[in-house]
């Protein structure tokens, strides 16, 4: 679906934007420097956990568009749900900035906007049988 893809598109460039900001943040990049942000250790280990954490939400614009509706449907409540929640707890991880309450607002409501989609989309109604092609019309 189309419009899931869009969503998900939009949550990847506000969740990108943000880092963006992040990296000017002299705060935020003095952390990085030394290694730790807000009392959380940047580690290779972290940073892999993180780029498989965004590999959600950039596989989902792609995967919104390919998967047949029921594998579409249940991947679109599961990935969105995780999103929501993750994005949602990370506000209670030291002290967020302006920015990063900001852009935490549009991620979180674009992720709970394609679980509620994803939650409310109907099965595509099966194709119609055409007489020629039922047993009895071959009568």
């Amino acid at each position: 679906m189309t419009r899931l893809s869009a969503l998900w598109t939009f949550a990847v460039l506000n969740y990108l934007y943000c880092d963006v900001l992040g990296h000017m943040d002299a705060d935020v990049l003095n952390g990085l420097l030394d290694r730790e942000v807000d009392g959380m250790r940047i580690t290779p280990g972290f940073l892999f956990g993180a780029g498989v954490l965004m590999e959600i939400p950039i596989a989902m614009v792609l995967l919104s568009l390919l998967l047949p509706f029921r594998a579409n449907r249940i991947a679109n409540l599961v990935a969105g749900a995780v999103m929501t929640l993750v994005q949602a707890a990370t506000l209670f991880v030291g002290t967020p900035t302006a920015y990063y309450v900001f852009y935490s607002v549009f991620e979180i409501a674009a992720t709970a906007s394609i679980v509620w989609l994803a939650w409310r989309w109907a099965a595509p109604p099966a194709p119609a049988r055409s007489p020629a092609h039922h047993p009895s019309a071959a009568a």
